[in-house]
């Protein structure tokens, strides 16, 4: 006798249908196939116990439990329902009213057949349904993830007992459905932090709606206690508000690394991820020996912060440079390779030295000579290249803490972000790659961020005076188009050009003294 449905395998962010088969032939035993894992193989005395716990009777000839294709491996828990449910339906003792080869089925099982929720549910539900798949049946918990696909039917249950009751007909389960776009669209702007909480600091947050408006990366460098962390946190609610597929995607990696939680739904505001930095290369780009997205793809479409940019491994800070350039992580392992989207704001910060008061305008420095330009050089120049707006953070005055004159929302900052975004999207709609100027590789900058004759000989006097280095000009270039867009100039003009100039402060040559 044999009992045919449908698992799935998640392999970076998409899945992957597993047909799950069950045949009972003359024998003794009970057998796995098709590149299990231990938790594979384990379920067999989980589903052992539930079956005997429910009432259940067992085929005691030898069953081969296939899943097929056979040459991918299977790996965690989530097949425990399915082969469950091909066991009962092989016994012989009962009869299901409902094909199994409709349903895609999903949930792990606890000893009393209480089915356990799962991870990766969004990316198995798109794929159920481009295979046109009737129905999910998976654990209750997940069906509000699941059901953000349309056009399927998403049956939640809470035991083992509940699916067969629901594949016999004597149970009428309604499918879960959710009104996505209604969801997304409700809360797609509800920031708690807001930059009218921010007293003073007005250049800091002039430099970090420059950084919003053309997808910089930019690092904050001050004394401890001037509000780097506090201006970081609130970056994604200047960002442009989240697109549905952007949504989509994001909530796809977060689903797939177990990230979205119990009754989690759409993903609707940009993500805001800050790693220890104790963190491992691992942890940061993701891997793993079967590989599972990173901190840099959890930040996809968001901001990924980095506060005390020194102190993190200088070996982590150097796996970052190609995900920052290609905006994606390729992960390759012998028998799987895979690739998670990493497109994400950088955002760090650091103390100016050891102490963290070198230039402070009252505290002292404490730091012995040599100490500060050793600090800065833990973090790599070709690191520092790929960041485009270094900004000097300050201390903020009494006067201006205790100020009550009403500062401007982050609503406001995000509707002068959006329009210089619309500008870029405008710029660069048949560069299929590129949706803002940070992404702009060498060649465009020459001919989308033209300067006139005083417009270079600023620059050149610029570069000679302070000392910066050559690898600032594109940087330069790139920012000044950027803050051109937020003035709706089409041309890049002298003050704009002056600005970005004063963005680049690690690239002076006697900035450590």
């Amino acid at each position: 006798m044999l009992a045919t449905t449908f698992g799935a395998a998640v392999y970076g962010v998409n899945a992957t249908l597993i047909t799950v088969e069950v045949s009972v032939i003359q024998g003794t035993g009970t057998n796995v196939v098709g590149l299990p894992d231990n938790a594979v193989k384990e379920s067999l005395q989980r589903i052992d116990a539930a079956l005997k716990n429910g009432g259940y009777e067992q085929n005691r000839k030898k069953t081969v439990i296939n899943l097929a294709p056979a040459d991918i491996r299977k790996e965690g828990s989530s097949y425990d329902l399915p082969i469950a449910l091909c066991l009962i339906n092989t016994s012989g003792s009962i009869e299901f009213e409902k094909n199994l080869a409709d349903y895609v089925i999903l949930g792990e099982l606890a000893l009393d057949g209480t089915v356990r929720p799962i991870k990766g549910v969004l990316p198995i539900a798109i794929e159920a349904r481009a295979n046109k798949v009737k129905g999910f049946i998976l654990p209750k918990e997940n069906t509000l993830e699941a059901s953000i696909v349309n056009n399927l039917e998403v049956i939640g249950v809470e035991t083992l007992d509940e699916a067969v009751r629901f594949l016999k007909n004597e149970l009428n389960i309604q499918p879960t459905v959710t009104d996505t776009r209604e969801i997304f669209y409700h809360t797609v702007n509800n920031y708690e932090a807001d930059f009218s909480h921010v007293q003073g600091q007005e250049n800091i947050k002039r430099a970090m709606e420059i950084a919003a408006a053309g997808g910089h990366n930019a690092i904050m460098i001050g004394p401890p206690g001037a509000g780097k962390t506090m201006l970081a946190k609130r970056i994604p609610s200047i960002l442009p508000p989240l697109t549905l597929p952007e949504a989509l995607e994001t909530t796809k990696i977060h689903s797939v690394a177990g990230k979205l939680g119990i009754a989690a739904t759409l993903i609707s505001k940009r993500p805001f991820r800050s790693p220890h930095h104790t963190i491992s290369d691992a942890a940061l780009v993701g891997g793993g020996s079967f590989p599972q997205p990173g901190e840099i793809s959890l930040a996809h479409n968001g901001v990924l912060f980095l506060d005390e940019l020194p102190e993190f491994k200088r070996t982590v800070l150097e796996v970052m440079r190609q995900p920052l350039e290609e905006r994606k992580v390729s992960i390759s392992r012998t028998r799987l390779s895979v690739e998670f989207p990493a497109s994400f704001m950088l955002i760090a910060s650091m103390n100016p030295c050891p102490c963290g008061y070198y230039n402070h305008p009252e505290k002292d420095c404490t730091c012995p000579p040599g100490a500060v330009e050793k600090y800065l050089n833990r973090v790599s120049g070709p690191l520092l290249d790929r960041i485009d707006l270094h900004v000097e953070v300050t201390p903020v005055s009494f006067d201006q803490i205790s100020s009550t004159r009403k500062n401007e929302t982050s609503a406001e900052i995000r509707a002068r972000v959006v329009k210089a975004r619309e500008i870029q999207i405008e710029r660069f709609k048949n560069q299929e790659e590129i949706h803002c100027n940070a992404m702009m590789p060498a060649e465009m900058v020459k001919v989308v961020c033209e300067i006139n004759e005083p417009g270079k000989a600023l620059l050149k006097k610029a570069m000679e005076r302070l000392g910066l280095s050559a690898r600032a000009y594109d940087r330069i270039l790139k920012v000044s188009r950027t803050i051109a867009d937020l003035a709706a100039s089409q041309e890049i003009r002298i003050e704009h050009l002056a600005e970005a100039i004063q963005y680049r402060s690690l690239d002076r040559e006697n900035w450590a003294g």
